[in-house]
C-alpha cells in the first residue's frame, strides 16, 4: 500500500474510533434517559448503535475520501480541521444531552453540529461528490436526531 494512502487511512481510523469511543463512553441509556417520555415514532434503543456505526463507517470513507482528492496541502488541512470540529460537536451532544442531561442545551448545540455537517458535504463536494454524497446520511440522521431531541423537551421540559 502506498504512503499516500496508508496515513490518510489510519489518521481517519483512529479519529473515527476515538470519537466513536466517546461518543459511546458519554452516552448513558440509563434510568434518567428510559424515564423520558419520547414521540411514538421514537426508533428502538437497539437502532442507535447500529445507525452510528454505519454513519462513522461513511464519515470515515469521505474523510479518506476527500483529504486524498484535495487539490492543495492546504484544502487537504481544512478536511482535517472541519473533521475534526466535527468529530468535536458529535461528542459534544452527547455530553450535554445525555451526561448532563440538558436536552435543551443540546439542542443548541445541535444546531452547530448541523451546519458542520453541511459545510463539510460542501466543502468536501468540491473535491469529491463522492466524499459529500457520503455525508448526507449523516445530515439526515442529524436532523432527524434533532426532531428526537425537540419532542423530549416539548414532552419533558423544562430541564435544569
Amino acid at each position: 500500500m502506498r504512503a499516500t494512502l496508508i496515513i490518510p487511512i489510519t489518521v481517519a481510523t483512529i479519529a473515527a474510533l476515538v470519537v466513536a469511543a466517546l461518543g459511546a463512553t458519554i452516552t448513558d441509556l440509563g434510568p434518567w434517559y428510559q424515564a423520558l417520555q419520547k414521540p411514538d415514532w421514537n426508533p428502538p434503543d437497539v437502532a442507535f448503535p447500529i445507525v452510528w456505526t454505519i454513519i462513522y463507517a461513511l464519515i470515515w470513507v469521505s474523510g479518506i475520501t476527500a483529504w486524498r482528492a484535495a487539490p492543495t496541502s492546504a484544502s487537504a488541512q481544512w478536511v482535517i480541521s472541519l473533521f475534526a470540529l466535527n468529530g468535536f460537536l458529535n461528542i459534544t451532544w452527547s455530553l450535554l444531552f445525555f451526561r448532563m442531561q440538558r436536552p435543551d442545551w443540546a439542542m443548541i448545540e445541535l444546531g452547530f453540529l448541523w451546519v458542520s455537517i453541511l459545510v463539510l458535504i460542501i466543502f468536501c463536494g468540491r473535491f469529491s461528490r463522492l466524499a459529500g454524497a457520503l455525508l448526507v446520511p449523516y445530515l439526515i440522521w442529524v436532523t432527524i436526531a434533532g426532531a428526537l431531541n425537540w419532542a423530549v423537551i416539548d414532552l419533558n421540559g423544562p430541564f435544569g
